[in-house]
C-alpha cells in the first residue's frame, strides 16, 4: 500500500440544498471524468461504493426560513453515516456530490471521528462563498448556504445536532480559500464568530502560496485534515460547470499551488468533491478539471519532490 490509505468513493446524488437544479448528476460526471483510474494510476487503491439514496428533490419555497429541511437532514445523515464507516475502517472516503449542504453530513462525521481517536482536525473550505447563513440572513433559504453556520452550531437543530451534539466543530478548526461572495447579513455573522477567510482580495495581496502556507500552519502527525472542495471555487472561466458561478475566482495554476500544498502536509484524510453540475458544463470539461485537482490532491506533481 502507498502512502493513502483504501479510497472510497461515495456518490450522493442530490440538489435537495442548492438553488438550480443538476449537482444531482454530479457523481456520475466524475466517474465518467474517470476520477477512479485516475487515482488508481497514483497507485492509490480505490473502492467506488455507489450512491446513497435519500429522498427526491420537492423543489418547493422555504418554510420557516429553509428549502427541503426534512430532505437535507435525511441526506446528511446517510452522508455521516457513509463517512463515518469508512474512517473507521481505516479508509479516506470520498463524498462526491451534490450540492455542498452534504458538507455538514460528511464534517459531522469527520469530526466525531477525529474526537473519537484523539486527532486534531483541520478543515479546508475551497468555496467562492462562506457558506455561513441562517434562515435570519440568508437570501433563498437554501441550506447549501448554510453548513458552516450550522456546523459551528447556528441553526436548526435537527441540523445543528446531527451527530447528536453542537456545535460539530468551532470556527478555529476551518479556514476557508477563494472566498469572493458573502451575504450582507453573512458578513456580520462571519466577523462575530471569527471566521479565518482568505478571500480573493487577501489572496491577490500576498499571493496563494503565502495564503496557504499561513492556512496550513500548525498541521502535525496528529492532525486529520479533511477538503471541502466547492468546484465553485474555481473560475468560472476554466470550470462554467456549477449553479453559482462568481467571477474572478483562483485559476488553473494558483488551483494546482493550493492542492499540491495540501498534498505535501501528507495528512489530507478525507475529501468532498460538491456542486458539479453537468447542466451547466461544456462537455464535462469542470469535471475532468476537478479530477485533475483531485489528482493533485493525491500527490500528482510536475516534478519528483522530496
Amino acid at each position: 500500500m502507498g502512502r493513502f490509505p483504501t479510497v472510497a468513493l461515495i456518490g450522493a446524488p442530490t440538489d435537495i440544498g442548492a438553488g438550480h437544479r443538476g449537482a444531482v448528476m454530479g457523481p456520475e460526471a466524475l466517474r465518467v471524468a474517470g476520477i477512479a483510474a485516475a487515482l488508481s494510476a497514483r497507485g492509490v487503491t480505490v473502492e467506488d461504493r455507489g450512491n446513497l439514496s435519500g429522498p427526491m428533490n420537492p423543489w418547493l419555497p422555504p418554510l420557516n426560513g429553509y428549502r427541503h429541511l426534512p430532505q437535507v437532514v435525511e441526506w446528511n445523515l446517510a452522508a455521516m453515516r457513509a463517512v463515518e464507516a469508512e474512517l473507521d475502517a481505516g479508509h479516506l472516503p470520498v463524498l462526491m456530490g451534490g450540492d455542498h449542504c452534504l458538507g455538514l453530513g460528511s464534517i459531522t462525521a469527520v469530526a466525531r471521528w477525529c474526537r473519537r481517536v484523539g486527532k486534531t482536525l483541520r478543515v479546508i473550505w475551497l468555496d467562492a462563498h462562506a457558506d455561513f447563513n441562517t434562515c435570519e440572513v440568508t437570501p433563498s433559504g437554501n441550506v447549501h448556504g448554510m453548513p458552516v453556520a450550522c456546523l459551528c452550531g447556528l441553526g436548526p437543530k435537527e441540523l445543528t445536532h446531527l451527530g447528536g451534539s453542537a456545535p460539530a466543530i468551532t470556527p478555529e478548526v476551518i479556514r476557508q480559500i477563494g472566498i469572493r461572495s458573502v451575504d450582507a447579513g453573512e458578513k456580520t455573522l462571519v466577523k462575530e464568530y471569527g471566521l479565518d477567510i482568505y478571500d480573493m482580495r487577501y489572496i491577490d495581496e500576498v499571493g496563494i502560496k503565502r495564503a496557504m502556507d499561513e492556512a496550513l500552519a500548525g498541521i502535525d502527525a496528529d492532525t486529520h485534515v479533511h477538503v471541502s472542495f466547492d468546484v465553485d471555487f474555481l473560475d468560472p472561466g476554466i470550470a462554467p460547470g456549477v449553479g453559482t458561478t462568481v467571477p474572478g475566482g483562483p485559476n488553473y495554476r494558483e488551483a494546482q499551488l493550493v492542492m499540491e500544498m495540501i498534498a505535501d502536509t501528507g495528512r489530507m484524510g478525507s475529501l468532498d468533491i460538491v456542486e458539479l453540475n453537468p447542466a451547466f458544463d461544456e462537455h464535462n470539461k469542470t469535471a475532468r478539471l476537478a479530477v485533475d485537482l483531485v489528482e493533485s490532491l493525491f500527490g500528482k506533481s510536475t516534478l519528483m519532490r522530496d
